[in-house]
């Protein structure tokens, strides 16, 4: 009898040993649940059946069009077992994106769940067949020999949102799936006691390994949600003793808003963990009054995506800080031209570490791109300032800095001021044609409940905090800010709205 001491390839199969009866995951609309034991089971039979009946081996993709659910955390354990690739599709995009997804990626079958049957309309070939009919496998059920890969090969093929011109195909690889991991607990409290809820879509890195893939390697317990409820949400926060959350600012807001959440209380919460954009001073504070301590942090599909942490201390006295770089990330803020920054001056965010992508599928010369010359070093096209405590502070993404009147303006600093108005919820600068400056800053601004402010006195606020040429000319009042799939801003939208 052989006992491998390699690295662990088959999550689950551990777990089916070490805690067999243990809930790894319960579905929120059906009340399902399925266990490390039963969670191996299945991922067995389906790995015997892809491999068998259609097939599949070491490298074949799956794309997967569908909500979460128990089959699509099977897929993944399946995954793991047979070095299969998946191919998670985003169901908001229109079918003729999703197209041209499966042509680049070629996926050798597709799962789709039924009411997204009309978005593969315009794949006229492939095999097929519904996530639906994966409950009805049944047979072999003999244990899968695992099929050992390189730590470099992908479990995923993640597509970013593709804000600018199409989406890439993100290589999402077995070293990265374990060293995010591995930061993940380190920063956090992941272990086999932790206990979460997942409400972030599974077409994106959020949803798989912020905190669900760290979890499963953990052998912890998670709540899936196919789509966010704020009431509910907060409902099972406090009936399933979550122990950490992790939300974008809309959806904590959203719940802070309902009338039971002044009755709210989570003796079992250590944290919300928060990504996507900063949370204003006021709804940190919200919720720190009900004892719940908030950390911000940062990431990337391509990095990670669990790359630094703001521990919940610092929430206050480093407010706008993304805190630290994880244990396992290295960190470095150069010039345009690659020379590292003194401390305390602005430059872009590069990263190193075992958690990096090897690159974009099919497309060499955006890999080629997106790292150093020397090929070391992942270019994150953020701008950041590093204090005298080795706390990071965003500045903001290159491509959304303008230029007014001959000085670079980056948004970011200009939101992080207006931000701190009590009546201002949400806001994004966006630069609008200005005939004298060349560009200037629009403001789109949603309001706190209850608040009113009007253009000029918040065009005063900043012209209080900032100099001339970052204040902004004018300001649109909105009900909400649009946001992508991601939770992020919609920057793109507003400026073919309103620039």
């Amino acid at each position: 009898m052989i006992m491998d001491n390699m690295w662990q390839q088959d999550w689950v199969s551990k777990w089916a040993l070490y805690s067999p009866e243990k809930t790894a995951i319960k579905e929120y609309e059906t009340g399902k649940t399925i266990s490390y034991s039963q969670l191996n089971e299945q991922a067995n039979i389906y790995s015997h059946w892809l491999t068998k009946k259609y097939g599949l081996k070491s490298g074949s993709r799956i794309a997967v069009l569908s909500d979460y659910n128990i089959e699509y955390i099977i897929l993944f354990c399946t995954a793991q077992k047979t070095g299969f690739t998946l191919v998670p599709l985003n169901y908001r995009l229109a079918a003729t994106e999703i197209l041209h997804i499966l042509e680049e990626s070629q996926p050798e079958l597709v799962i789709f769940e039924e009411k997204y049957r009309h978005l593969l309309k315009d794949v006229s070939s492939g095999i097929f067949f519904t996530i639906e009919e994966l409950v009805n496998v049944k047979h072999y059920n003999d244990p899968f020999p695992v099929t050992e890969v390189d730590e470099n090969h992908p479990i995923f093929i993640l597509y970013t949102a593709g804000t600018t011109g199409l989406p890439k195909g993100v290589l999402y690889t077995h070293k990265m799936l374990f060293w995010n991991s591995i930061n993940t607990a380190i920063s956090l409290i992941v272990n086999t006691e932790s206990r979460s809820i997942n409400v972030m879509p599974p077409f994106h890195t959020g949803g798989w390994n912020v905190l669900l893939t760290p979890f499963l390697h953990h052998g912890g317990y998670t709540v899936l949600f196919r789509k966010f409820d704020p009431a509910a949400v907060l409902k099972f926060l406090q009936e399933e003793d979550i122990t950490i959350f992790m939300g974008v600012p809309t959806m904590l807001q959203m719940m802070a808003n309902l009338p039971e959440f002044d009755e709210a209380r989570f003796p079992s919460l250590y944290y919300i963990i928060v990504g996507g954009e900063p949370m204003s001073i006021p709804l940190i504070e919200k919720w720190s009054s009900h004892g719940v301590a908030v950390r911000q942090g940062y990431g990337m599909t391509e990095v990670g995506p669990n790359l630094t942490s703001l521990h919940q201390s610092d929430s206050i006295r480093k407010k706008g800080s993304i805190g630290r770089p994880n244990f396992y990330v290295q960190i470095k803020v150069v010039d345009e031209h690659g020379a590292e920054v003194q401390r305390g001056e602005s430059g872009e965010l590069w990263l190193r570490g075992p958690m990096v992508t090897p690159g974009y599928l099919n497309n060499p010369d955006g890999t080629t791109a997106a790292f150093s010359p020397d090929g070391k070093w992942f270019k994150t096209g953020d701008i950041i300032r590093v204090d005298e405590e080795n706390y990071i502070y965003v500045v903001d993404r290159v491509k959304n800095m303008y230029i007014s009147g001959g000085e670079n303006v980056y948004p970011a600093e200009v939101e992080r001021v207006l931000i701190q108005h009590p009546a201002v919820n949400e806001c994004v600068i966006i630069a609008v044609k200005h005939e004298k400056w060349g560009e200037t800053g629009k403001a789109c601004v949603s309001l706190t409940e209850g608040n009113t402010v009007t253009e000029q006195e918040l065009i005063d606020y900043c012209a209080q905090r900032l100099a001339k040429f970052k204040v902004p000319k004018s300001v649109v009042f909105l009900e909400e800010i649009p946001k992508t799939d991601a939770g992020k801003f919609d920057r793109k939208k507003l400026k073919s709205i309103y620039s």
